[in-house]
């Protein structure tokens, strides 16, 4: 019999083609992204680390950079509510598309039993994408880059650190932003130190 009259054999779509053409090309030619992590419930430090390693460890994506940790005031709740935050940004190269990294994101966030029934509610891990290469996307599943990055000083800071002549898309230079918005409320912890994975 040819696959031809195999009546279950279907023609594959044209859209799932180039998907696949379009991986294809995504996986030689690896794209930089910058993800923000931030933990104020636990172990903060060892949270941040194993939240590193664990992306790290997925396929396709290969971590680059680790930002130094500062210690960061809980956005918009009473003063003394909640812990402090422990924020840090990586650097990561990847040849997953947007989604996939986001997926992959909330999974990180998932394996460190993170809740989200408050807004802006204590979580043991917060794990954003700030930026995907130079893609700006409204979606709203993933805003690319995150909508709030360019007036948040826990993002802004620990990136400029790693990347002193970062832009983000549409907003311009970190080091601009990070002037505008200044750094009250986030210390750098100087004592503390996040390893990049081996």
């Amino acid at each position: 019999m040819t696959p031809h009259s195999d009546p279950t054999v279907q023609p594959v779509p044209t859209s799932v083609v180039e998907q696949v053409d379009a991986a294809d090309t995504t996986l030689s030619n690896p794209q930089r992204a910058v993800i923000s992590l931030g933990s104020n419930l636990g172990n903060r430090l060892e949270t941040l680390q194993g939240a590193i390693d664990a992306l790290e460890d997925t396929p396709g994506l290969r971590v680059k950079a680790v930002s130094p940790v500062y210690e960061t005031e809980p956005w918009g709740v009473e003063p003394g509510s909640q812990p402090s935050y422990f924020n840090a940004v990586v650097v990561v190269k990847t040849t997953l598309p947007p989604s996939s990294l986001l997926e992959r994101a909330h999974a990180v966030e998932e394996a460190f039993d993170r809740v989200r029934d408050e807004r802006w509610g204590p979580r043991t891990i917060d794990v954003d994408i700030v930026a995907y290469a130079d893609v700006v996307s409204d979606d709203p599943v993933l805003t690319l880059p995150h909508p709030r990055a360019h007036e948040r000083a826990f993002v802004l800071a620990p990136w400029h650190d790693v990347d002193p002549e970062a832009q983000l898309a549409g907003r311009g230079p970190v080091a601009d932003l990070l002037a505008d918005v200044g750094r009250d409320g986030v210390a750098p912890r100087a004592d503390l130190e996040l390893r990049l994975p081996e």
